[in-house]
């Protein structure tokens, strides 16, 4: 299944636009492939004004988002992976926006050491067949 992120990314904000307010992300700048100006990255974040007037050339695509912008004056190519994208929000109004999980980019956190040992059934299986599936089969109606 492909991941909900973007599309729900996108959804927010036109809504946001649509609103009349400032679409802002959240981004998480120690991302490898994330590409933002160094200079206003605090605690491993990034905010950024995603409005359609605060940059040029926005795209958004389900594997990316990227557009140009200036910073103190400086023209800049910012590339965002979506899975670094944590957040977007309207900034007049902060309540209204979308905080994303990981599991929204089809990521899962990291796992925690475990037993290597498979788990033991707590019950056992009942029944007197085979315990495999058996595959499904479509019929014909008419």
């Amino acid at each position: 299944m492909s991941p909900v992120r973007p599309y729900l990314l996108r959804a927010m904000y036109q809504w946001i636009v649509d609103n009349g307010y400032t679409p802002y992300i959240l981004v998480n700048a120690e991302d490898e492939a994330v590409e933002v100006p160094t200079a206003y990255v605090k605690d491993g974040k990034i905010v950024l004004n995603i409005a359609p007037m605060a940059v040029q050339e926005l795209l958004m695509d389900n594997e990316w988002l990227s557009f140009n912008a200036r910073f103190s004056g400086k023209a800049m190519s910012v590339m965002l992976p979506m899975r670094a994208i944590l957040a977007i929000f309207a900034h007049e109004a902060g309540d209204k926006g979308m905080v994303f999980q990981p599991e929204d980019f089809g990521v899962s956190p990291k796992p925690t050491p475990t037993d290597p040992s498979p788990p033991t059934p707590s019950t056992p299986p009942t029944g007197g067949g085979s315990s495999e599936r058996k595959k499904p089969v479509l019929k014909v109606i008419k």
